[in-house]
């Protein structure tokens, strides 16, 4: 039987055909940014919302959501913008989208490590710029990344991949995770209990936690200054586990020789000192943007909401 789901934004159009074809689904043709009060409106006459980390789910919004909607889908991995406690006293079922992401991300994390290292984004900008200068032996000297040491702050999926990755670049994996992991994920990396013991031991630092109260600006000042000189920082987690004054000073400082980032606090409105930070990779969240990922975490959306209305328990159940 097809149910009434509201799907908040555009997703790939392979999701919204199957939506489409599965159930009685509204969609956001125009992919509209749709305010509390707006989401709260049209979410009235379904049973269920699919929206994306740009719809923020506050206690209001699920107080105020009509008695109708059972569960939320949403297309992410992440669910900050999700207030968990207050969907749960509700009794509102809400899924998200793991293991989909876990190549493309780790393909961004190490493009933003090898791009910085290599100073690709400042080679590009001379070369859009028509100022490809007369060559000489010191002109955009980068950093070797092959045999280097790296430190991999969260050792989870995207983590593991990460270090297989970095493997095939001869480069030892030193990692910090709240359990360490078994023998055969580990594949020789270096266990550090205590963050801050990993530090001196990062030529690279890559951070791949989940935003937590714990993680929040983990990446400060202090412990920027346990890397080695000319270290080399990647974020494709989340913005929020970087201290962005401390990351942008050891930058200007040398004190860090590049820094790759695909997330930031406040994104889209980032802080505007990092568009002056020349040694500073700067992506716009694009760690899932393929085709292949973005379609797979839209059918996973689907799957979740299919197998809640069958009476089974959802694959990818937060609440």
């Amino acid at each position: 039987m097809a149910r009434r789901i509201l799907v908040a934004r555009q997703l790939p159009e392979a999701v919204e055909a199957r939506a489409q074809r599965d159930h009685d689904a509204t969609l956001n043709l125009d992919d509209a940014q749709y305010d509390a009060d707006e989401l709260v409106r049209r979410a009235a006459g379904h049973e269920a919302l699919v929206i994306c980390s740009s719809e923020k789910l506050t206690p209001e919004v699920i107080a105020r959501l009509p008695a109708e909607i059972a569960i939320v889908a949403t297309f992410s991995v992440g669910f900050e913008h999700i207030d968990v406690p207050a969907a749960r006293e509700r009794g509102l079922v809400v899924t998200n989208t793991p293991d989909v992401l876990t190549d493309a991300t780790a393909d961004v994390a190490f493009l933003l490590l090898l791009a910085a290292a290599r100073r690709a984004s400042e080679a590009e900008r001379v070369l859009r710029a028509r100022a490809w200068p007369r060559w000489t032996s010191r002109w955009l000297l980068g950093t070797e990344v092959t045999g280097k040491r790296l430190g991999i702050f969260g050792m989870g999926r995207i983590g593991r991949a990460l270090a297989q990755r970095a493997r095939g670049f001869e480069m030892t994996v030193h990692y910090h995770n709240r359990h360490r992991l078994p023998p055969e994920q580990e594949a020789g990396a270096v266990f550090h209990a205590d963050p801050d013991d990993m530090l001196p031991h990062c030529d690279f630092l890559s951070m791949n936690c989940p935003a937590t109260p714990e993680t929040h600006h983990w990446l400060n000042a202090e412990r920027i200054a346990r890397l080695p000189d000319g270290a080399i920082v990647g974020n494709a987690a989340r913005g929020a586990v970087v201290d962005d004054d401390a990351l942008i000073a050891a930058l200007g400082s040398g004190k860090l020789a590049a820094a790759g980032l695909d997330v930031y606090e406040g994104e889209p409105n980032i802080d505007d000192r990092y568009y002056g930070v020349e040694n500073a990779v700067l992506l716009p969240h694009i760690g899932s943007a393929t085709v292949e990922t973005r379609d797979a975490m839209g059918f996973k959306c689907l799957d979740n909401l299919d197998a809640f209305f069958a009476g089974r328990e959802p694959p990818d159940k937060l609440t």
